[in-house]
């Protein structure tokens, strides 16, 4: 990153804290974080729901330097927030599933939706803390606190995860591989899957591996740029 901090916004509730990036002058490194989000978006134009005061909703701007491959972006949010999940329970309950959520044994912990704007890349992530059952809005999802008894501090973790992400985002522009890590916390890599893709067909097959542009690798050779996945086993 250019700079050394975030520039981060609370606000009580937008529609989406996407939107609400996008409807400013944003600078490299200004975040906006939402106690509640009326018109949450998740990928494929799909809603990302969420009661009020209970999840970790932001969104952040960033500007690579990296000419190309920034199909490694949402697999570099992905990390930080199964990394940072880890750390702070002091567990290995958190892995990302290809490629922007972040699993537990039992569901969907967090979402990541990145998109393109002006010169550089929107992240939105969304993680379920304090989520009850009763609060969640789908039976595949969770939250932190149903699967560890943990109640986090939403500032703190808002803190360590950007950390996280600036660290492995820094260690990404240089040039290194983060291909080892991405696999130490891939809850897809090793597993069949099928992958419906975007014209509606699927394929399955056994993932082996992300490429260097960030697309899933199948057994097959076969390469996954989009599509959504789900894990057969």
């Amino acid at each position: 990153m250019p700079s050394n901090y975030w520039r981060v916004r609370v606000v009580p509730e937008v529609g989406s804290t996407q939107d609400e990036l996008k409807n400013e002058l944003v600078s490299n490194g200004d975040c906006v974080v939402a106690e509640f989000q009326s018109a949450g978006r998740a990928r494929l134009d799909r809603k990302f729901d969420s009661a009020p005061n209970v999840a970790l909703l932001f969104s952040f701007y960033i500007k690579p330097g990296r000419g190309s491959q920034w199909g490694w972006i949402p697999l570099i949010a992905g990390m930080s927030v199964a990394q940072t999940l880890n750390e702070v329970t002091s567990s290995e309950s958190f892995a990302t599933k290809w490629p922007n959520d972040v699993l537990s044994s039992s569901g969907k912990v967090a979402g990541i939706l990145c998109e393109r704007f002006g010169e550089g890349i929107i992240v939105g992530i969304g993680v379920n803390v304090s989520t009850q059952v009763e609060e969640l809005p789908v039976d595949t999802a969770t939250s932190v606190f149903i699967e560890t008894g943990i109640e986090l501090n939403r500032n703190d973790l808002l803190a360590a995860l950007l950390q996280n992400f600036q660290t492995l985002f820094d260690k990404w522009e240089t040039g290194e591989d983060l291909t080892p890590k991405y696999r130490a916390l891939s809850a897809t890599i090793g597993e069949p899957v099928r992958v419906l893709l975007p014209n509606s067909a699927t394929i399955e097959g056994v993932a082996i591996g992300v490429s260097a542009e960030g697309e899933l690798i199948l057994e097959s050779g076969d390469l996954i740029n989009v599509g959504d996945v789900v894990h057969l086993r």
